[in-house]
């Protein structure tokens, strides 16, 4: 799964990464985050009918149209790639939109035998942001409140993740970004092979220390590079299913 990921990459380098149109210099100035969790508004790419990209906040765990409670989103943080095309939660997203969520890493837990588990930080080794793959939708409350919301598609772990936990999010290709983006026409056969586990080169996996546990901690210092002998006793995070 992914339950924590960082981005600290100002906006408006991401406008240039993800060939966006920057209408407002001002617009997206929204602080570094080293520590963002599930509930938390994140920043995510899609594309408008006119196909320009354009960036937008959501709130990261996805609300179905058709929910009651917009607290089901609590428990749709991920979309397992296996059965994204059939879940009801996730169908109608796959089909019509699909969005990229900038990182500049990610953070999981590997168990170590005895102790606390062991965070690593998963990053490009040049430090230049990536994109995993995304879903969202829009929920309009009997009250009139609508909430837009995402979710990171999942799948299963790649030889580098494989050390370290069973599953990882799907970090797409920037080649790929077109072709998750284009969702016209309501079909998502076309896109379920980008989903597959895949190598990533020049990517790696930093133990970092257990600051990073607590979903409160911000700051560099959640990614600051330890031994694993080096960790504390920070109890570990807790994670949705």
């Amino acid at each position: 799964m992914c339950g924590r990921y960082r981005l600290s990459t100002h906006p408006h380098a991401l406008y240039e990464q993800f060939a966006l149109e920057m209408e407002n210099p001002d617009e997206r100035e929204v602080p570094p985050r080293y520590n963002i969790a599930p509930t938390q508004p994140v920043l995510a790419v899609r594309a408008r009918p006119d196909g320009r990209r354009e960036l937008v906040l959501l709130h990261w765990g996805l609300i179905p149209g058709w929910a009651k409670d917009p607290a089901i989103g609590n428990r749709m943080i991920n979309a397992r790639a296996e059965t994204v095309a059939e879940k009801p939660s996730f169908r109608n997203a796959l089909r019509r939109r699909r969005c990229l969520i900038p990182a500049d890493g990610f953070y999981e837990w590997k168990t170590t035998g005895r102790g606390p588990k062991q965070p690593f930080d998963i990053a490009r080794s040049d430090g230049k942001p990536f994109a995993f793959a995304g879903l969202w939708e829009h929920w309009q409350g009997p009250n009139g409140e609508e909430i837009e919301s995402c979710a990171i598609v999942t799948t299963e772990a790649n030889a580098l993740m494989r050390q370290i936990h069973a599953r990882m999010p799907v970090v797409l290709a920037p080649e790929d970004y077109a072709a998750w983006l284009a969702s016209e026409g309501g079909k998502a056969d076309n896109v379920l092979g980008l989903l597959a586990p895949r190598d990533w080169p020049g990517m790696r996996a930093q133990p970092v220390s257990t600051y990073v546990n607590n979903a409160r901690h911000e700051g560099a210092q959640c990614i600051a590079p330890v031994a694993p002998a080096a960790q504390g006793a920070s109890p570990e995070p807790t994670k949705d299913d």
